[in-house]
């Protein structure tokens, strides 16, 4: 029986597994504010930006200065990531499956979808913390204990507050190992577990000292050392993606069906202050 395909569901279906699966890009760390429509790989997204404007004393009976004209910028977020996938099974082997062979494929691509993307993000995010927003250094990087790990989020949440960002919607994405130490810490798990009897979505643990606790393995680390704990507020980073095409078609000298897609993105770092980060190694 040939395959019955129809790409805009598909396309719907390997977008939301994206979503789902994402935990530096989804929604509660990478605003998609300035998402739109993306047509294309390369495709620029212009985002405008205000200065502040100056506060006067008033003094009664006396003309105030001139209106003063507000200093505009921009920043380009360049959509310049293209990533995609392209498999192929045979007729016999789907025949043999009891299973959706194709449908089980197209997850495993957005999976693997979600891990490059992730990755990418990470880096973006890593790049952009200020020098005076980290706490330790890939030379000398600090080595957390169960006893201060929890610590090391208070201070994280105290560079923030002197950066002005935002309380509310505060995240922190920690690699597996600090989460076990955190865990081992009776303030966490005083805070963190209230919600632990729900299910807890895209990579979220708990909550502590301010902040969402994501646990991901795409922290970006030095070969399984100095891991760069990122913490911060989803005014910080843009994301912007979009799945442009999903087609099949059978390959002309095989017996089977083939899926492609690809996968276009990028990011942009358009208020870094409200970005914190620990660099840490496990020993």
């Amino acid at each position: 029986m040939s395959l019955t395909f129809i790409p805009t569901v598909w396309a719907a279906r390997l977008l939301t597994a994206l979503e789902k699966s994402l935990v530096y890009g989804q929604a509660n760390v990478a605003n998609r504010d300035y998402e739109g429509d993306i047509r294309q790989a390369g495709n620029t997204v212009k985002i405008a930006s205000i200065g502040d404007v100056t506060i006067g004393d008033y003094t009664k009976n006396s003309d105030i200065d001139e209106p003063e004209t507000l200093a505009d910028s921009d920043l380009s977020l360049v959509i310049d990531q293209s990533k995609y996938f392209n498999f192929y099974v045979d007729s016999i082997d789907r025949a043999q499956q009891n299973v959706n062979v194709l449908d089980e494929a197209m997850k495993r691509a957005a999976w693997k979808l979600r891990e490059t993307a992730d990755t990418y993000l990470s880096g973006v995010m890593d790049a952009a913390v200020p020098a005076g927003n980290k706490i330790g250094s890939v030379t000398t990087p600090k080595v957390p204990t169960k006893d201060d790990a929890y610590e090391y989020l208070v201070d994280l949440g105290v560079l923030l507050d002197e950066s002005d960002t935002p309380i509310d919607g505060r995240f922190v994405v920690v690699p597996a190992w600090f989460h076990g130490l955190l865990l081992k810490d009776e303030r966490f798990i005083k805070a963190g577990t209230t919600r632990s009897d729900r299910t807890l979505s895209n990579g979220e643990v708990g909550e502590a000292a301010g902040f969402t606790i994501l646990k991901s393995n795409n922290v970006p680390n030095t070969t399984g050392t100095k891991y760069k704990i990122i913490a911060g507020h989803r005014i910080a980073t843009a994301y912007v993606e979009q799945v442009l095409d999903v087609q099949t078609f059978k390959p002309e000298k095989r017996f089977g069906d083939a899926v492609k897609g690809l996968h276009v993105y990028g990011a942009k770092a358009v208020r870094p202050t409200a970005l914190a980060e620990l660099i840490a190694s496990k020993v």
